[in-house]
């Protein structure tokens, strides 16, 4: 196989993956669709990344709370070369006798176990670990769907942007060719100097505003850059139209949709908020209960005058060690209030945030139903001021309209588009906050 071939055959297999970064220039390039979009999001966001982060912790904290309780095994040796042994005098029949105590050298060697046998906070601390892991987890799920939620704000804007970028330029095309007429009519003398200079101020005002719309876009796909987590050199190609988007938006399918509170993440969160305040409670009132451990230790010693003469005497024990709190000065009874009231703080958060979230589905449902009946009146709007704009123009064309008439009709023209932009952005960004609401991950 030639390597042409080779190299056409690589270069199909990237683009069905969704999406190819290729190096050009030393800039990547990046082909998306909306959802190749909020995929590679999910890999390369730095919010994302650090949430998971975040999650590995949470992990290793489990096996840390867990390994607490196993057996603990240590060893030691203590090497003692006493350069003075000590003394001490018995009265042997009245007369003082004395006698040295101990070896010049002394080498203990032990070797200890111990294990908790009973421990009520060593359980919940278990317990409090994994739930703990378990909201880093939910806290990742927050952090990718905001994530998706705004790569898709950014996505719609660059191409409402660029959509009205296009209508500036088609705009901007039409007036140039107006201005050109005028000044032809002016030369004839079919047109004042006054309409000449009305037109060319309009021009110059619409190629102002197409070039702040310009570094506007620019912008936009920085912000997009952002969410995805490239360089802000990289080139973005988005693969779909506003258009493409826009006829997937099933209004009533996406109204028949019922609210489900445990779905929905934010829920989700403070209802394992309530969770660590009910541990944390138990945790506190377990500091009142007795601890039981178990010790296993195994020795040797060396004794002798000299290294070389050393002599081991081994020695071994078990035992129980029991530990029962009786006073703490008030600061355990304290302790435990102040978990209660925690814990009636949690209830009460969780009970408002479901409040909140139910407020919250009337409101968008109405925003979004709204929001369709606007976009469908603009959209109607559009057609009906460019017919009136191309007919108010063919008459200045003919001398039956003054330059005040065409600009006037241009402008309400214009306004009318940026009306229909503004209504299909809201749709757009209503529904999708309300397919977040709705745990939908559209």
């Amino acid at each position: 196989m030639k390597r042409k071939e080779i190299v056409t055959i690589l270069l199909l297999f990237l683009s069905m993956t969704g999406g190819i970064l290729s190096a050009q220039d030393n800039k990547s390039e990046l082909n998306l669709t909306l959802k190749d979009a909020q995929e590679y999001a999910l890999i390369n966001n730095k919010m994302i990344k650090s949430a998971k982060f975040t999650v590995l912790t949470s992990q290793k904290d489990v096996w840390t709370a867990i390994s607490s309780g196993l057996p603990q095994v240590s060893a030691g040796a203590n090497l003692t070369d006493n350069l003075k042994l000590g003394v001490f005098v018995l009265s042997m029949n009245g007369v003082p006798t004395i006698i040295t105590m101990g070896t010049t050298y002394t080498l203990p060697v032990a070797v200890q176990a111990s294990m908790p046998l009973f421990s009520a906070p060593y359980y919940i601390g278990i317990e409090t670990s994994k739930l703990a892991q378990k909201m880093a987890e939910s806290n990742l799920q927050s952090t990718e769907i905001d994530t998706r939620q705004a790569v898709a704000s950014a996505y719609y804007l660059i191409l409402i942007s660029e959509e009205s970028l296009r209508i500036l330029k088609d705009n901007l095309s039409n007036l140039r060719e107006t201005l050109k007429s005028t000044k032809a009519m002016y030369n004839s003398g079919l047109a004042e100097a006054t309409d000449v200079d009305q037109m060319a101020s309009n021009v110059t005002m619409m190629e102002n505003s197409f070039s702040n719309l310009q570094n506007t876009i620019e912008m936009n796909y920085n912000l997009l850059r952002f969410q995805l987590g490239v360089k802000f050199d990289t080139k973005i190609i988005l693969q779909e139209t506003i258009d493409d988007l826009v006829k997937d938006i099933n209004v009533e399918a996406l109204l028949s949709q019922n609210l489900n509170t445990a779905a929905n993440i934010q829920y989700d969160l403070v209802d394992k908020q309530e969770k660590l305040s009910a541990l944390d409670l138990k945790a506190q009132k377990a500091m009142a209960l007795p601890s039981l451990s178990g010790v296993y230790s195994t020795s040797t010693s060396g004794m002798a005058m000299k290294m070389s003469d050393l002599k081991w005497y081994p020695s071994s024990y078990l035992g129980l060690n029991l530990s029962v709190p009786i006073f703490a000065s008030g600061q355990r009874y304290s302790n435990i209030q102040k978990a209660k009231i925690n814990l009636e703080k949690a209830r009460n958060t969780k009970e408002m945030v479901s409040d909140q979230l139910h407020m919250q589905d009337k409101q968008l449902r109405y925003n979004l139903e709204n929001a369709d009946i606007q976009y469908k009146s603009q959209k109607g709007n559009v057609d009906v001021s460019k017919r009136v704009y191309s007919s108010m123009e063919n008459k200045y064309k003919q001398g039956m309209a003054s330059s005040l008439e065409l600009i006037e009709s241009n402008s309400l023209y214009l306004q009318a588009e940026n009306n229909y932009i503004s209504s299909l952005m809201n749709l757009l960004q209503t529904k999708l906050a309300l397919d977040k609401l709705l745990s939908n991950k559209n």
